[in-house]
Order: structure tokens, then C-alpha cells, then sequence
């Protein structure tokens, strides 16, 4: 029988974070980076927790090069070839370290995953990525991926409930991808009215993984600096990050200029506009729950950079060193 969740349940829009005092003099001594080890893998990662999510027009190898000069990670989209990630671990071996390849659950992405894996060993992590991240199908592959690559750090979702985290990580997962319909170009919770706030999501889920010596990422919703902040704040370990960085020279389409302004396409993987890229159409089974949608031209990601961590800061300020 379903069952009605009556507790108050909440999204980043909801809450602002409430300022403590600090030890801490300025915004130039709050260091950002951190530093884990993996509970399944168990390797060691440092750097800046923040990811370009694995969307084509974002999880790009351009995307990965600028952004691992400052230690940020990039999920890198699935269908680049296996050529093509030869070409840019041989153009950029140093950005290896801060670099996923992502994969679906078909045989083919298994094939994909492990021939990319196989020719590129400098990469140690993998982005599996589903649009449900409860079925046993789903689980079961967790538990073959880890079977087949124990050394590598695994990403997997998304789910939005402590007891598929739990799962998960059990299964073969270092870090568990959180959201169901939070993301600007997603229409999950309209088309199906699946969702939960995300806000709480990532507090619940993040209090199931670290019980277990998991992570999780907080994947989705966030539409500036403050909202990155409240999601390390709620107890994310990593951030994930789509629109935010859409719209860039780094990202994947050509510019769109309609009335002298300058625009670039950024879209929801189960879009109409991906699945006709990739699959030919929408499926007779399935339907379209992604936007596509046209946002402003921003130029290099590199300010963009800055000014996501040059706005996040202060906001660590606010409640102490993440260390």
C-alpha cells in the first residue's frame, strides 16, 4: 500500500544557511579542497568536490582540461569513442586524475566501458548513470562493475532514499549520485511526478552513506554559488553541476546568434534533441523527460570558475573549515 510522507521536505530555494562564528579571518584561508578514501575502491582522491555532470553539452574533454587546473572533476559524457579518449589522455594525461567515463547498463556501454578502461588505465573512475536507480537491473550491474574493475572508484545513481544508498554502496559503490528531477532541463517530476526536494534528499542520503563509510554527490538544482554551499552544507561530498556551466566555449554546439544576442543549446540527456542524436528518436515506450533549451553564451568557463569559487568561500566561512 503506498504510504504518505508527511514530514516537511525541502529544496536549496527553502533554506539559507545560518552564519556561526569562526576562527577563520578571511575568506583567503578557507581551503576548498579536500581529501577522501573511497570504502570499496579504497583510493584516495584530493581536490575540489565540485563535477561537471556527465551530460554531452557539459561532460566534455574541453570542460575536463579547464577544469582540472583548479582540481575540479568532470564526468565525462558517454559517447565519445574509445579513439577519442586515446587522443585526449595522450593531449592531457595530467587531467586523468580528475576525470570519470561514464557508462549505461546495456551490454554495448559495458563493452564501451571496459575497452575505454582498458586502452586508458590512467582513468580510476566510473560514472554509472541510469534514470532509475532502483531496479535490480541497475544493481546487479553495480555488482558486476565492481567485479570486474575492484581498483576503480565507482559513482552510480541516481537515487533520492537512504536505503537505496545503502544498497548501492554495498553493491560495489565508493559514491552514490543523489537527485530525481531537481536539474533545469529535467522533467522527471513533472512527466512522472517522481521527485524528491533536494535539499533533503542529500541530507537523508548523506547520513545512510556515511554510516557506511560511503559518499555521495548531490546531483541537480543548483542555479548559483549559494546553492553549492548549502548542499556541502546539508552534507554532500561532492557537488555536481550542469546548467551552471552550460553555455560556455568549453561545452559541446556551436554559438546561436538570434537578434545580435548569443546563445548555445543545453539540453537534458532523455531529451527529444538526445535521444534523436544518439538513439534516432524517442522510443515507443518511453517518453521525453528533458528540456532543451537555449541559454546566454558566457565565454570562457574559466570566470565562471572563479566566480563559483570565489562566491562559495565566504559561504564556508560562514560555518567553519570543511576539513
Amino acid at each position: 500500500m503506498p504510504r504518505l510522507d508527511v514530514d516537511l521536505k525541502l529544496d536549496f530555494k527553502d533554506v539559507l544557511v545560518r552564519p556561526k562564528r569562526s576562527s577563520l579571518q578571511s575568506r583567503a584561508e578557507v581551503d576548498l579542497q579536500r581529501t577522501f578514501t573511497f570504502r570499496n575502491s579504497r583510493q584516495t582522491y584530493h581536490g575540489i568536490p565540485i563535477i561537471a555532470a556527465n551530460m554531452d553539452t557539459t561532460g566534455t574533454f574541453q570542460i575536463a582540461q579547464a577544469l582540472s587546473k583548479h582540481t575540479l572533476f568532470t564526468a565525462i559524457q558517454k559517447h565519445y569513442s574509445v579513439e577519442d579518449w586515446k587522443a585526449f589522455a595522450a593531449q592531457s594525461p595530467d587531467c586523468l586524475e580528475y576525470v570519470a567515463a561514464s557508462s549505461g547498463t546495456s551490454k554495448a556501454d559495458l563493452e564501451r566501458l571496459c575497452s575505454i578502461l582498458e586502452s586508458v588505465p590512467g582513468v580510476k573512475y566510473i560514472c554509472l548513470d541510469v534514470a532509475n536507480g532502483y531496479s535490480e537491473h541497475f544493481v546487479e550491474f553495480v555488482k558486476t562493475v565492481r567485479d570486474r574493475f575492484p581498483d576503480h572508484t565507482i559513482m552510480a545513481g541516481n537515487v533520492v532514499t537512504g536505503e537505496m544508498v545503502e544498497e548501492l554502496i554495498l553493491s560495489g559503490a565508493d559514491i552514490v549520485k543523489v537527485g530525481i528531477g531537481p536539474g533545469s532541463v529535467c522533467t522527471t517530476r513533472i512527466k512522472t511526478g517522481v521527485g524528491y526536494p533536494q535539499l533533503s534528499a542529500v541530507m537523508e542520503c548523506a547520513d545512510s552513506a556515511h554510516g557506511l563509510k560511503g559518499h555521495i554527490i548531490s546531483d541537480g538544482g543548483c542555479s548559483c554559488p549559494g546553492d553549492v554551499a548549502k548542499a556541502f552544507a546539508a552534507g554532500a561530498d561532492f557537488v555536481m553541476l550542469g546548467g551552471m556551466l552550460a553555455g560556455h566555449d568549453q561545452c559541446a554546439g556551436d554559438i546561436i546568434e538570434k537578434n545580435g544576442v548569443k546563445m548555445k543549446l543545453f539540453y537534458g540527456m532523455s531529451s527529444d534533441t538526445a535521444m534523436k542524436k544518439y538513439m534516432g528518436g524517442v522510443a515507443g515506450y518511453r517518453a521525453s523527460e528533458g528540456r532543451t533549451v537555449e541559454v546566454p553564451y558566457k565565454g570562457d568557463v574559466e570566470d565562471t570558475i572563479l566566480d563559483i569559487l570565489g562566491d562559495y568561500a565566504p559561504h564556508a566561512l560562514m560555518w567553519g573549515p570543511l576539513n
